[in-house]
């Protein structure tokens, strides 16, 4: 089970690695089954070119010491071994004579050599402990031992065919890895393309080269984000031109309001039905704004949230505590931060009264952690279904059933969410256990900026 294990994991890790053990895999098993074929075909051939070589050795010598003069038989035989690494031994009935070594080809080998030299032929892989290939002949009625070096017959042993493999297997493990990022390189891209797009960053467009589909792959995606660029930008010009076009005939309902005779309550009413409707339209601009990169800076959040703190506790139905911890600072722009804050301390104070109370208490705490400064807004009220978190920053969401009496245009969290993204950020809503939602930010602190 351990090793099934293991292989569903390489498995499903990424498209790199996968490509990487799959090409490493095949690599391995394709030059095992050519060393073995190989091995299996050419053994026969290999040990009939041994054979013909050991007759050839064995003939020659034979002739020469046959034809020579007996007073020159001793030089022959010292340059036979000086120079061709050729001894001559008496075979004697006392020799102590060891097997050769079993191999594929040794049994080849014999038959052909005793076909040629004779079935008596024997030999031998040691004799009188003296290691080498040897093999019997006959001059007369006199028999010889011919020794060969052992080299000389074996050709190209295990270990070095062990050896050519490996070069080969690590040589081909490179070329794997080249082609494993060749392969992976463009969706490498897009990858991050993608993930520039998800935190509110527009991407450089990608190469439009390389193979066929790369290049229909990579058009698809930059037309994408043209559309996507497009669409953003018109309904940020819709939203801001309709949202400004309000405000001058609000403005003068409210100069009407202000002049009109009418009863106190009925005025106070109209009143704040149109300070309502102009704080939609604030949200609505606020959510058409583009980002402003000329005013970005190291910012002392610990400061920040203190002011913030300090300003809701100023407020008649809040009760704000803080725990935030010194010198926390993140690089980004102040008054958007702000607006962060304030934002969702106001979506609290709104939507997150404490029950049986008018009063909304709410928990502010800052820290770090590794590279991350760690925002937690904290009310405790009736919280959210699970079910619908994620809902919540979607733009122009409201859950009304879940949250009370809500106003407002439901941009509040969607125009926090952007600000966070903007600054590198990552917001996450969750239910308090004792009661309440829970908001945290977490925001890259200065100098580990992406």
């Amino acid at each position: 089970m351990p090793l099934i294990g293991n292989r569903l994991n390489w498995l499903n890790s990424g498209l790199f690695w996968r490509t990487f053990f799959l090409l490493a895999f095949l690599i391995a098993a394709s030059i095992m089954a050519w060393v073995a074929s190989f091995r299996i075909v050419e053994r026969t051939p290999r040990a009939q070119q041994m054979a013909a070589q050991v007759i050839s050795i064995v003939t020659i010598t034979r002739a020469a010491l046959t034809h020579s003069a007996p007073d020159l038989r001793r030089e022959l035989l010292f340059d036979l071994a000086s120079n061709e690494g050729i001894r001559i031994y008496p075979l004697e009935g006392t020799d102590v004579v060891e097997p050769p070594p079993d191999s594929g080809l040794m049994p080849v080998l014999e038959t052909t050599v005793k076909e040629r030299l004779g079935q008596s032929t024997k030999f031998a892989g040691s004799v009188n402990d003296v290691s080498g290939f040897w093999v019997s002949f006959k001059i007369d009625e006199d028999e010889y031992w011919l020794r060969l070096d052992r080299e000389r017959i074996e050709g190209v042993s295990s270990i070095q065919w062990l050896g050519l493999a490996t070069t080969t297997l690590v040589l081909s493990l490179f070329g794997a890895v080249f082609i494993s990022r060749l392969i992976n390189l463009p969706l490498a891209r897009i990858t991050s393309a993608t993930r520039s797009i998800a935190k509110g960053r527009k991407p450089d467009p990608l190469p439009e080269r390389g193979p066929a589909e790369i290049r229909e792959a990579n058009r698809s995606f930059n037309q994408m984000v043209a559309d996507l660029d497009r669409v953003e930008s018109d309904r940020a010009v819709i939203l801001a031109g309709i949202s400004h076009d309000l405000r001058t005939p609000l403005a003068r309902m409210q100069l009407e309001v202000e002049m009109a005779k009418l009863p106190d309550d009925a005025r106070q009413g109209m009143q704040s039905d149109l300070a309502q409707m102009d704080e939609i339209i604030g949200q609505f601009l606020e959510y058409a704004k583009p980002s402003d990169r000329s005013q970005v800076a190291s910012v002392d959040l610990s400061s920040l949230l203190r002011e913030c703190a300090h300003e809701a506790e100023r407020l008649p139905d809040v009760k704000a505590s803080a725990s935030i911890a010194d010198h926390v600072n993140v690089f980004g722009n102040a008054t958007d931060l702000k607006r962060v804050v304030n934002n969702l301390i106001e979506n609290a104070r709104r939507y997150g009264k404490t029950e049986g109370s008018e009063h909304t208490s709410i928990n502010i705490s800052c820290k770090t952690q590794g590279t991350q400064a760690v925002v937690e807004i904290t009310d405790h009220g009736p919280g959210v279904p699970d079910a619908e978190i994620e809902r919540l920053l979607r733009p122009f969401t409201r859950l009304d059933t879940a949250r009370g009496q809500a106003n407002g245009a439901g941009l509040g969290l969607a125009i926090v969410d952007r600000i966070v993204k903007r600054h590198h950020g990552v917001m996450k809503l969750s239910n308090n256990p004792t009661g309440g939602l829970q908001i945290r930010i977490s925001i890259p602190v200065t100098g580990t900026l992406a």
